[in-house]
């Protein structure tokens, strides 16, 4: 775990850095700075984007890393890694013959409630093409154990560019339709920058010879598109279908609420970077003592760092509520929803990397349709009743039976469970913390009663969970940067 450990540490810090800039765009200059109705568009394309991302790279960002390790020979890998660059064109190209010659059928559609998504729809596609590319390259340097220039990027870089370009819309220096257009290059200057990171520390040789298991990797890419959809789909997924049901002013309420509980997530996607590499490593040598060693020990790690997040959030939500515009606080319920389907992600450590990079990936497509129909389902069910907190609601329902399907599946596959006893114990800390401080408030400012609030809870958990030592990792690294014996 050391080199996890490691770049995680420091694929943390940048991820929260990213967050904390995302937290000053979402919460205060995009509320301030632009009408409702277009920061419901931006959430719209940045949504619809991510969805399409996967179809455009193809799959082959996490058919990189599943086979990067298996190819022994330079040869070989080099003809390997020329196929990944070219591989995504294979539906980025019709893609776009599809949008070009049929601009005006798929407008029609998306416009039935919102109609001012329609002028737009190109920017959705050329910003999914970015994040499409800059995944590739971002897989490229992740084989190579490099992971922490790339995690910069893809928290950090096009939240500052986005920051910039509200100041500028503030200060009337642009319009808003360059506003959008801006948003769009700062996604594609972030994909050369990652191109040229990547190319620096492996630079490609292209050879076009015959790969052997060119059957298996096709394969695996196409199957692969939709099951690495999953992830990026469930948090999108329903902003992208409350656009057919509600104005886009609620899709700006819902973004902003998702955006708070999603800041669970960051633990995950920091470890995330560098476990699927190991994990890929592992089965590839067919290391099951590791594999089982680090399954157990991400849930655990992941799951203190992650409680403490959730705790954090729940704990603060109603003066954080106070201290942005009030007509975006009718998302509350949406933040508790969403927070219990991100911890629940956490809890199950590099689950998904077991999955993706295993003999097994195909049952990955299976569970990704189980889940995209649940989800779906769930959002035409409970939306018109429920509104944006229906939708919520579908998210986390489709999360937590997607989620207990694969815990299981692995159990029975790989006779691997990623909960301990340890497991149990830091559920109960949870339970009791939230008892213990929700109800209990400062009578201060509501910046101040958040810093009070939050340094009394983090010094509780921190000195429960070293005493309690269910995990060694966050205990060696609570000892190390706090002192505590």
């Amino acid at each position: 775990m050391g080199i996890v450990v490691k770049q995680s540490f420091r694929n943390t810090i940048t991820t929260y850095l990213g967050f904390g800039l995302g937290a000053i765009n979402t919460l205060f200059l995009y509320t301030e700075f632009m009408s409702d109705a277009y920061y419901g568009l931006v959430a719209y394309i940045l949504s619809t984007a991510n969805i399409m991302m996967p179809l455009m790279a193809f799959g082959v960002h996490n058919t990189i890393i599943k086979f990067y390790s298996s190819f022994k020979t330079k040869n070989t890998l080099n003809s390997f890694m020329t196929l990944m660059l070219f591989l995504p064109l294979v539906l980025t190209i019709p893609i776009a013959l599809v949008g070009y010659f049929g601009y005006e059928t798929i407008a029609l559609w998306l416009t039935q409630k919102n109609a001012i998504v329609g002028d737009y729809l190109w920017h959705i596609f050329f910003t999914a093409l970015a994040m499409a590319y800059f995944e590739v390259f971002f897989a490229w340097v992740k084989v190579q154990m490099q992971t922490v220039f790339g995690n910069f990027m893809k928290e950090v870089f096009h939240r500052v560019g986005t920051m910039l370009l509200l100041f500028a819309l503030f200060f009337n220096g642009i319009t808003i339709l360059q506003f959008f257009t801006g948003l769009v290059l700062v996604y594609v200057i972030r994909m050369v920058m990652m191109l040229l990171y990547a190319f620096y520390v492996r630079l490609p040789v292209f050879r076009f010879d015959k790969i052997e298991k060119l059957s298996a990797i096709v394969k695996y890419s196409s199957l692969i598109i939709v099951a690495g959809s999953v992830a990026t789909m469930i948090l999108d997924i329903d902003k992208f279908m409350l656009n057919n049901y509600m104005s886009i002013e609620k899709v700006a309420y819902y973004s902003v609420a998702v955006f708070i509980a999603t800041v669970i997530a960051v633990p995950q996607r920091a470890m995330h970077q560098i476990m699927m590499p190991l994990t890929a490593k592992f089965i590839n040598d067919n290391n099951k003592e590791e594999l089982y060693d680090l399954y157990r020990r991400s849930s655990l790690t992941l799951f203190v760092v992650s409680g403490f997040i959730f705790l954090l959030i729940v704990l603060n939500i109603n003066e954080l509520y106070a201290i942005i515009p009030e007509e975006f606080s009718g998302g509350l319920i949406v933040v508790f929803l969403v927070s219990i389907a991100k911890l629940y992600d956490n809890l199950l450590g590099n689950n998904n990397a077991i999955l993706f990079n295993s003999d097994y990936y195909r049952m990955v497509l299976v569970f990704g349709v189980v889940l995209a129909v649940n989800a779906v389902l769930l959002n035409i069910i409970l939306i018109p009743i429920y509104g944006i907190n229906g939708s919520a609601l579908a998210t986390m329902l489709a999360v937590l039976i997607y989620n207990t399907i694969k815990v299981i599946f692995v159990k029975q596959k790989f006779k691997m469970l990623p909960f301990t006893t340890d497991t149990l114990k830091i559920v109960v800390v949870l339970v009791l913390c939230v008892l213990l401080f929700y109800f209990w408030d400062f009578q201060f400012n509501p910046y101040v009663n958040i810093l009070l609030k939050s340094l009394c809870v983090g010094v509780v958990y921190a000195i429960v969970i070293l005493k309690l030592n269910v995990s060694e990792d966050i205990s060696e690294m609570l000892k190390k940067y706090t002192g505590i014996k």
